[in-house]
C-alpha cells in the first residue's frame, strides 16, 4: 500500500471513531444512569453527573476527530491516530478494570471496541510507517 492509502485508512478509522464517541457522548449525556447500569455500575446522582461531564469531553473529542479526519493534514492524521491508539487501548484495559464483582456483556464490549480500535490505528501506522520507508 501506498502512503496516502493508508493515511486515507486512518481518517475513515478516525471518523468511524468519532461517530462511535459521538454516540457514547449522546448516550452520556441523555441517560448517564443507563450506561452506568450497562457497565455493571451503581448509579447515583453524584455518578450521574460525572457521566455527563464525560460525555461532553467526547462530544469535544469526537468534533475533534471529525475534523483531523476530514481536514487535518497528514501529520496530523499520524499524529491524531497515534494518541488514539494509546487512548483506545487504555479505554479497553480501564473498562476491564471496573470495579464490580462481576463484569457485564457490555463492559466486555466497550473493552473490545478500545482494543479494536486500537488495533486498528495500530494497523494503519504500522503500514504507513513501511510504506514510507518503501519509497
Amino acid at each position: 500500500m501506498k502512503v496516502m492509502e493508508n493515511i486515507k485508512y486512518l481518517r475513515r478509522v478516525l471518523l468511524t471513531g468519532a461517530t462511535v464517541f459521538g454516540l457514547s457522548a449522546l448516550l452520556l449525556l441523555i441517560s448517564p444512569s443507563l450506561f452506568n447500569e450497562l457497565l455493571g455500575i451503581s448509579a447515583t446522582p453524584y455518578l450521574d453527573w460525572a457521566m455527563r461531564m464525560i460525555g461532553l469531553t467526547l462530544v469535544a473529542l469526537a468534533g475533534n476527530m471529525l475534523s483531523v479526519s476530514l481536514k487535518g493534514k497528514d501529520s496530523a492524521v499520524i499524529f491524531s491516530a497515534r494518541v488514539m491508539a494509546i487512548s483506545a487501548f487504555g479505554l479497553g484495559v480501564l473498562t476491564l478494570l471496573i470495579p464490580v464483582a462481576t463484569l457485564t456483556w457490555f463492559d466486555f464490549a466497550y473493552a473490545a471496541v478500545g482494543f479494536g480500535f486500537s488495533l486498528a490505528y495500530i494497523v494503519g501506522l504500522l503500514r504507513a510507517r513501511k510504506a514510507q520507508a518503501a519509497s
